[in-house]
Formats: structure tokens, sequence, C-alpha cells
């Protein structure tokens, strides 16, 4: 095991496949050459292993609330220590890739998110394009985000980045959600956002029309908060085969892992549908 502990000289995935290990084993006996390090023995860790594998990109904070959830009285800092000691801490590269044309002559809104204080579903919703590398070339994604439940409420995946593919994700919105009065649409200033036909579908529902100001993606961070969460727990998991294949795996993942199970620190650490769930209840009794 010491020879495999040579971090400086070798990469530790790599020696694990060529070992047959995986990396959670790795630093299971790795343990052993460690001393000092008084790792707990109350099958604590067992237990964070057992939430990491089946959510591997949670951080130390929500691993300590799915064990709270579940009847662990622990704090995040016991949960970090352990986690830390263990090699089971996520490490994240930051990508990006430009989706978006804003050198049109269309109409550009102002942004309107500054004055939307949100506080129940159907008030802000996001709109975004990525893109998904499928057998051997590029489609793309375009999504539709409730901002205050984070719900994703529609989503489209298509070879083109013509205004087609952000139509249909909004068409799945609209159909299934309830427009409620003074909803805001808020995008970046792409040409399909702009275009005609999109314009005209967010009019006739008598939603308000939003976008970000001028070389400032941020503005639509929770559409990018939510596209890395896909990408790293979803599209870079998989290898996609066929666009069939991956439209079937990422409807799966936003309908029934992200939008009924994962859970938001922004939200109480409830998942969007659990979150929305508990804004009816309180509106009932209100």
């Amino acid at each position: 095991m010491k020879t495999i502990y040579n971090k400086r000289s070798h990469n530790i995935t790599r020696l694990c496949s060529l070992f047959s290990i995986s990396n959670v084993e790795y630093y299971r006996l790795l343990k052993k050459d460690l001393k000092g390090c008084n790792l707990p023995k109350d099958g604590l860790k067992d237990k964070i292993e057992d939430v990491i594998l089946k959510y591997p990109y949670y951080g130390y904070r929500r691993v300590t609330k799915i064990l709270q959830n579940k009847g662990e009285n622990i704090n995040h800092k016991k949960v970090l220590k352990i986690m830390r000691l263990n090699g089971l801490l996520c490490k994240r590269k930051r990508r990006f890739t430009r989706t978006t044309d804003s050198n049109h002559g269309l109409k550009i809104y102002p942004n309107l998110t500054k004055d939307v204080k949100l506080s129940h579903t159907n008030q802000l919703w996001a709109s975004d394009i990525t893109y998904i590398w499928i057998s051997k070339r590029f489609y793309y994604l375009a999504v539709v985000l409730d901002v205050h439940s984070r719900m994703c409420v529609g989503y489209s995946l298509g070879d083109s980045l013509e205004s087609q593919l952000v139509l249909s994700a909004l068409k799945k919105a609209v159909l299934g959600r309830e427009i409620n009065r003074g909803l805001v649409h808020h995008s970046d200033r792409g040409v399909q956002y702009a275009s005609k036909d999109y314009i005209k579908l967010l009019k006739d529902h008598g939603i308000s029309i939003s976008m970000s100001r001028k070389a400032n993606p941020y503005d639509n961070a929770y559409c990018e908060s939510f596209i890395k969460t896909l990408k790293y727990e979803e599209v870079y998991q998989k290898e996609y085969q066929s666009l069939d294949e991956a439209r079937e795996s990422i409807e799966h993942y936003i309908e029934k892992e992200y939008n009924e199970k994962r859970i938001h620190s922004s939200i109480g650490y409830m998942s969007p549908m659990d979150f929305e769930k508990t804004l009816t209840k309180q509106e009932q009794h209100a």
C-alpha cells in the first residue's frame, strides 16, 4: 500500500484502476499507514461513504444534511474532517463554452431581475443553453428554471442552436406550470431568446421579458449553477452513444434526481419538489 501512496509520482485514479480497486477502497487501505489521525470508530465514515457513493459530487455540507435527516447527531466540521482524511472531498473544475450570439439587430429588453423580490414559485424563470457531447459531436440543451424553487420546469435537447430549441423548452414550461400574473422570464441577449417567435410566445402568456446586461453572463447565475450541477452529476458520468440515449438519461436525471431528490442549501436543504410542496401547504394554511 505504501507503494501506491506515492502521490508525487503516480496518479491515484490510474493506480487504483491498475490494482482493480476503487478510490474509496484505496483510502480505506491507506488508513492503516496513517498514524495519529484519530479517525472515528463509530461507523460514521462508512455512512459518509454510503452517501458519497450515491451522490459522488456532494460537498461536506450536503453530506452533513443527509446524515442529519437520517438521525445522525453530527455537525459539518466533523464531516469535513472525516471526508478530508479519507480523500472524499470533491474537486471541481470550472468550464465555460460560449453558446450565445448577441450580435443581432433584434430588440433587447432591460434586466428586470433586480426588481423581483422572490416569495413564491412562477415569479421568476431563468433560461439558458449549454452544449452536450454525444457520440463525436456537440448537441445543445436549453433549460428553463424556476428561480425561487430551483425546479427545472422546461428543457429541450437538440442538434441545433436555432430558436426552435429554446421554444421547445419554453413550451414545456408553459404547459406544465401555472402562469402567475407578473411572471418574469430572464435570459441572455442571444438571438434565440430575442427571436420573433420566442418573444411572441412570452407575450401571448403575459410573461414579462428580462435580459442580462451586455457582457455580463453572471446575471444568469441561477442557470449557470444548474448547468454546472447537471454536467458534473449526469453528463460527465456518461458516454452517450446516441441523441435518444442522451435524451432519456438527461430527462431521468432532471425529473427523478434533480427535481425530486437533489437538496439545495438555498432552499433549506430540500429538493425543489419538496420545497414547492412546503410552499403549497403554507399557502393553504395562510
